[in-house]
């Protein structure tokens, strides 16, 4: 498979599974309930996270809510900013929940994350933080806001007249300063804003756009973790298409530490793997339609469906097949179906639906 690289403007090839693979989506500036527009990133997203999983990568997926920006402070009028970001962003979680896709890895809100400088002018007056903001290099994010207009968000700083600048640190508001002081009494004053940040465990960083490039507000990718020596041995050998020495490896991890979640998650994404290493399709599913109640011929074109990404069919294969099978052949599907929900995350609706079917034909 290729990707369309926006920063090299080429196809690039999508690495070897396991990866790993991060993905971060731009979410929504919440200040009403979720609409269409704003679903679509959101299922294009968890689509292409199950794929990647079922495909046996790791993957990290990052979808941030915008809980700071002038649009929530118009649509707030008389009532509060903060309460209103609060409100809509449970509510965007609940809508993006129910369509049953699960939810993303971590789901930020910037005021959590970064701290965001608040400045107040009125009309006539020009913004004077935008430069040195930007000389910060992503760990300050900055909002214009008419003080005017938004006579409310001013009284929640306890802005009085304008220019006026204040901050959100950790969804808290904070004055700053009154009118316009000097660039290294600003600095000063944003400097020691960082070190309260920091107290509060605001520390992150956002990406900012090129030259000429829109500026999406995109976090900036932290330092990646080295990995367990198992778990890169694993992924090592799974790039190199040694599928035997992965599952060594992970064996490995499991035996050190049977509580290691990621080496079961990988073990059974290994074994998807291995399974299907030279299969041909039509041949899989010619015999899983010939042969409907042999478990061998049912097990293998349920991994066909597993590495499509038909979760929904290779589960409701197996449990069908499941209540007709002797004790050993129970089991076996038993195993599979397991090393499925492995794969798929215990979070994911279709994992929760086919795991109260599975005990309920155990009954």
């Amino acid at each position: 498979m290729e990707l369309f690289d926006t920063y090299t403007k080429d196809l690039v090839d999508l690495p070897l599974p396991p990866g790993p693979v991060r993905m971060y989506i731009c979410g929504p500036t919440v200040y009403a309930r979720a609409h269409v527009g704003n679903a679509r990133p959101f299922v294009i997203g968890m689509w292409w996270r199950q794929w990647l999983k079922v495909m046996g990568y790791n993957v990290t997926f990052v979808h941030n809510i915008t809980d700071v920006n002038d649009k929530i402070y118009d649509a707030a009028g008389d009532g509060s900013s903060a309460e209103l970001a609060r409100q809509t962003s449970e509510w965007y979680v609940e809508d993006t929940e129910a369509l049953g896709l699960g939810l993303p890895d971590e789901m930020p809100k910037v005021s959590q994350n970064v701290p965001v400088i608040v400045e107040f002018i009125a009309p006539g007056l020009e913004p004077a933080m935008p430069a040195i903001i930007e000389s910060y290099r992503g760990r300050l994010l900055l909002a214009v806001v008419d003080g005017t207009v938004n006579p409310q968000l001013a009284q929640a700083f306890q802005v009085r007249e304008v220019p006026a600048v204040a901050a959100v640190v950790a969804g808290r508001p904070v004055s700053l300063f009154l009118g316009t002081p000097s660039e290294q009494e600003t600095r000063q004053v944003l400097d020691e804003l960082l070190a309260l940040a920091a107290e509060n465990g605001v520390t992150g960083t956002v990406t900012l756009a090129e030259p000429g490039e829109p500026d999406d507000g995109e976090p900036a990718e932290p330092a990646e973790e080295p990995l367990p020596p198992h778990h890169q041995e694993a992924y090592d050998a799974i790039a190199a298409g040694d599928y035997v020495t992965a599952i060594a490896e992970y064996k490995k991890a499991l035996a050190e530490n049977p509580r290691d979640s990621l080496a079961v998650a990988g073990l059974a994404q290994v074994l998807l793997l291995q399974r299907l290493d030279g299969v041909t399709v039509a041949e899989v599913r010619a015999a899983a339609a010939d042969r409907p109640t042999d478990v061998d011929a049912q097990l293998a074109v349920a991994d066909l469906d597993m590495s499509g990404g038909h979760l929904d069919d290779a589960f409701g294969r197996l449990l069908e097949l499941f209540p007709s099978l002797d004790q050993p052949g129970k089991d076996m599907v038993r195993t599979r179906l397991l090393e499925f929900f492995e794969i798929a995350g215990a979070e994911d609706a279709r994992v929760i639906a086919a795991r109260r079917a599975l005990s309920r034909s155990e009954i």
